[in-house]
Parts: structure tokens; sequence; C-alpha cells
């Protein structure tokens, strides 16, 4: 990966595997690892110890697929069985195999998927897993999962929601502590960064699971629910003098400028104005095509580009106050740089580029991943870092340690911009990250991804970072990942066909009474809707082009299965 020639010595006890999906057993192909090692070219990874004089010892050599130019996560169905594999383990850690009672929903779950004494409720992770798992049916059309899903939804909205007339806006509480039948509400952050303010991110990631649900039922409770969240946004944290969203408004004031905020007040950050994106906003309009959606996609990006780049460093400025200059002293940030933001950054541009094309867009897209190889991924050993220092030479912040959520965002810039614009260099990187990834991250004994892995692919399990469920981990970021490598990698790179499934209720709140089946913000007249299957039989009223059904009217809701191609190219 880093051009440099290494000398790996294999011993009588080297063993050799094929990287495989969750749910496969070992692939062993150690009797056949001389035949493997005779083509040039292949992408592998090597285990084993370095010498005081520089040899190398294989251990255990992992390939990446059978033959020489295969990437077995490249293979029709890889990440939808991923997924499957995700939805079954969350549900069996959280619900076990009877009903799904979301009273017995844990925040933190355990390495094995059992649950600790601890009984608090985070209202942004159940929303996570309802993404996850409405998500998985999307991709499945499994029963199990919608069920999951819709439940979850209902209970955030029986419990986790506050509904204020007087300001006709719609709160989402940070949890609720269970003890016994007893529910102590918790209105405000209890997260060390947050404690005792309203963030903007916690209500931005509440939307996440709620809007995935809509796209798939069209519920006109979740989405007069949306709705009034919204208006929060606009009413309570955007600057309508300067632009952007605040990042923390005070509990009793619903002030972004209370001094009571601290560290907090009057401040903007990439959560705040950029979040909105990729948690709920792309699949909002995407649900409903609202003009007002764009716009307000529109306005945030406008925000990013235009004071987000910094000329003096490879990365983004990511904390601001209110007149946007950067707020380079916030607590554990300083002047460091999340690699993950940079290149979730380049990802949703890309996106936005497809459904507003702004030169702007694509530059600071285009910059961004070009930039972000040198300082923010290990070229000996694969995958991405964490925290640095935006300052050459860039060191580390704390550990070299890489992080799950971190490794999402590079496969999906570089994966979406191949899709998207092409370029061998592109696709490059985004298989060297699902390679590192699918090697590394998931977890064959237990279930699940791990939350990060020492700079080698070891799994690192001390502390919080041992568990599958917390504050930071729920379903989202692993099944976001699956879906959209499956969206980018099967129909844009691959050209393979897509199904995707939804179930409309009879009152199902789409505009027109139109459900709209785009997987994703897409380059124009690239995919086509194909074909349709309602409750199994074929149904014509489509507009292939748009991608948007004419929902018939019926007293039961619909299953629909729509199937995308790519459009052939002239």
């Amino acid at each position: 990966m880093d051009g440099q020639v290494v000398t790996i010595d294999l011993t009588d006890t080297t063993s050799a595997q094929v990287v495989r999906n969750l749910g496969e057993p070992y692939r062993d192909v150690t009797g056949r690892l001389a035949d493997f090692l005779r083509t040039p070219g292949r992408l592998v990874f090597n285990y084993g110890p370095i010498y005081p004089d520089g040899r190398h010892q294989a251990t255990q050599v992992t390939f990446v697929g059978e033959g020489p130019a295969e990437h077995a996560f490249e293979r029709p169905g890889w990440w939808t069985d991923q997924l499957r594999e995700l939805a079954r383990f969350y549900r069996r850690a959280q619900f076990g195999a009877g009903e799904v009672d979301y009273a017995d929903y844990r925040t933190q779950i355990r390495l094995g998927g059992d649950k600790n004494g601890r009984h608090v409720q985070e209202t942004d992770t159940v929303s996570r897993l309802v993404y996850g798992m409405a998500t998985a049916f999307m991709l499945t059309g499994e029963e199990d999962f919608l069920t999951v899903a819709d439940r979850g939804s209902q209970y955030l909205r029986d419990h986790m929601r506050f509904v204020d007339t007087d300001e006709d806006v719609t709160y989402w509480y940070h949890g609720i502590d269970v003890d016994g039948g007893r529910e102590r509400k918790l209105f405000t952050s209890e997260f060390d960064d947050d404690y005792r303010a309203i963030p903007a991110y916690e209500q931005i990631y509440a939307l996440a699971g709620l809007v995935q649900n809509y796209r798939l039922t069209g519920d006109p409770a979740i989405k007069a629910d949306i709705d009034g969240t919204m208006r929060l946004f606009e009413k309570f944290f955007a600057d309508p003098a300067r632009g952007g969203y605040f990042s923390h408004i005070d509990p009793v004031e619903l002030s972004p400028h209370s001094h009571a905020l601290g560290a907090n007040r009057s401040r903007k950050n990439w959560n705040s104005v950029g979040d909105h994106a990729p948690a709920y906003l792309f699949n909002l309009y995407l649900a409903t095509g609202d003009e007002r959606h764009l716009r307000m996609l529109e306005h945030t990006f406008d925000m990013i580009v235009s004071h987000f780049p910094d000329r003096a460093t490879p990365f983004v400025q990511e904390r601001f106050h209110a007149d946007w200059s950067p707020d380079r002293s916030w607590g554990w940030q300083q002047d460091r740089a999340v690699v993950g933001h940079n290149l979730k950054i380049a990802w949703n541009l890309t996106r936005m580029n497809a459904a507003l094309p702004k030169y702007d867009y694509q530059r600071l897209a285009d910059r961004l991943a070009r930039s972000m190889p040198d300082v923010g991924r290990d070229p000996r050993r694969g995958g991405w870092y964490d925290l640095v220092q935006r300052q050459a030479p860039h060191d580390f912040v704390w550990h070299d340690r890489k992080a799950w959520w971190q490794q999402e965002q590079a496969i999906l810039a570089y994966l979406v911009l191949a899709g998207h614009r092409g370029g061998p260099d592109f696709l490059a990187h985004a298989r060297e990250a699902e390679a590192f990834y699918n090697a590394f991250f998931l977890d064959h004994d237990e279930g699940g991804v791990y939350f990060n892995v020492l700079a080698n692919g070891i799994p690192y399990l001390v502390g919080t970072e041992r568990l599958k469920g917390s504050h930071s981990m729920s379903m989202y970021h692993s099944a976001e990942l699956c879906y959209l490598a499956t969206v980018y990698n099967g129909l844009l790179v691959h050209g393979e066909p897509l199904d995707l499934w939804f179930r409309p209720l009879p009152d199902a709140d789409f505009p027109d009474r139109v459900l709209r089946v785009a997987p994703d913000v897409l380059p124009a007249g690239r995919v086509k809707l194909d074909g349709v299957l309602v409750d199994g039989e074929p149904f014509t009223d489509f507009d292939a082009g748009a991608m948007a059904i004419r929902l018939p009217r019926s007293a039961a809701p619909l299953t629909v299965r729509a199937r995308l191609t790519p459009v052939e190219r002239p």
C-alpha cells in the first residue's frame, strides 16, 4: 500500500485464510498458500513478528479474495448478508428470541451481546437501532426487522418525546432512567461534552431512525414528529444572521447564548451544521422530494464550503464561534482534526453535488479525498486513524487505534467518488478500506463488529471500547455502511440490480401518495426503476426515471418490492 518492498519469511507453521463475512465459516487456504502467493498484485494482510534485524515473519496471512483480482466484499450480496447478521445480533442481544419489548432495551451491550446492570435508555441509541433495523428490512424484506423498527419508533414517541404545544415544536429527551416500573426522564444530556445542555446532535440523531422508518411506511404520526423537530432546529438552533446552526441550547432559556452553557455558549460545529445531511436530511428528501429539505441541505453545505476549509492545513475546521471564526481552544478538540469528519464531508459533498451541482461542492470533496490518504491513512497496515494534530507533522493525539465508524467514512467517501465520478485511485482507496474493515472488524465469535482495533488490526477490548452497545455505538454506522456499500458497489461500480423493500401504510403520508424508492442521491440518469411488485403481484403505475411509485389505495399495509437497475451508457 505504501509502495515499499518488504520480504516476508514463511515458516512451517504459517497459516493462511481468505476474508470471510459474518455468519460464514473459517476459510482456510494454508494448503494453497504457495499458489496464492505466485500471483503478483494481490492485496494481502500479514500478521507476525518483526525481528530486531528487520526480518518480517508470517504467522497468519489473510487474502481478500480467492482469485488474484477478486475482492470478496464485492461479491453480490456480501453487504446485505453482513447487515442481516448484524441485525440478528442486535435483535438477539436486546430482545432475545421472543417478543420485541423495548422496556428490555439497554444502551450498553457487552462484547458477547449480554447486558449490564445499568438501565439507562438513551434516545439516540434507540433511534440508531431503529435505523439499523429499518435499513435491514429495506435490503432483505425480513419481517422481524421491520417489527423491531416499528416498535422502536413507537417507543421513542411514547417515552422519549416532548411536544411543546406553545412553541409548536418537538423535543427529544436525552433518555430515560428506568428503575423497576418507574421512569425518570433525562431532559438534558448526561454526556460529559454536553452536560446539562440540549445538544443539536442528540436531536439530529433522534431523527435518524424515525426518518428511515418513515421512508418504509409513511407513518403520518412519525412524519408529524419529524416536522416538529425540524421546527425546533429552525426556531432555537438556527442562526438567522450568520447562517448555520448552533451546537447547544440551554434547557431553561432555550437559547444558544446562555452563559449557563459555558464552553458551548454561542458555538457551532461539524455536528450541528453538517450532521443533519447524513443522519436524516438526505433520507427525508429522498422520501418526500420536498424542496424545503433540499434548501436546508443546500444551506448546510454552503456553510461548509464557505467556512470549514483551511488553506493552512489539509483538514477542515470543525468548531466555530457564532461569527464563524475558528474555535481552536474547545475541550478535547483544540487544534486537532477528526479524520473521519473530513472523510464524511467528502462523502456527503459528493452526494449533495448529485442533488444540486455546484463547483465548490465538488472542489472541496476532491481536495479532501486527495489529501486525506497522506495524513489519515495507515499506508503499511491499512485502515484509517482517529484524531491527529491539524498542524504538521500531524502527530497522533492519544493513540494510533482505528475506530469502526471512521473506517465507514473512508469506505463510503471513496466508494461514492468511484461510483459517481469513476477513477482508479478512488476505487483503490475504497477497496483497501473495505479490505481492512472486513478483515479485522467483524467479530466471528460473538457477532457484530468491534468498536476499535489496534493499528495492526487486533481488537482493542478495554473499557467502553469493548462494548457492542454504548453512548457512541448502536447499529447505525455499521448498517449505514452495509446499505450504501451495496448501493455504491453494486449499482454504480459493478452495474448490478438492487431490490429494495417498503411497507407503506394505508394512510401513508407521502406527498401525492407517491412512494419514492431512490436508494440514495445518485447522478442523474444513472439508475432507473425497472420493476415493481405490490403484495407479490406485478405493478406498473410507476415512473422509471424518477424512481417513484404511485401507490394504490388499500385497507391494509402494502408490501412493495422495487427493483432498481443501472442505465446502460451509450
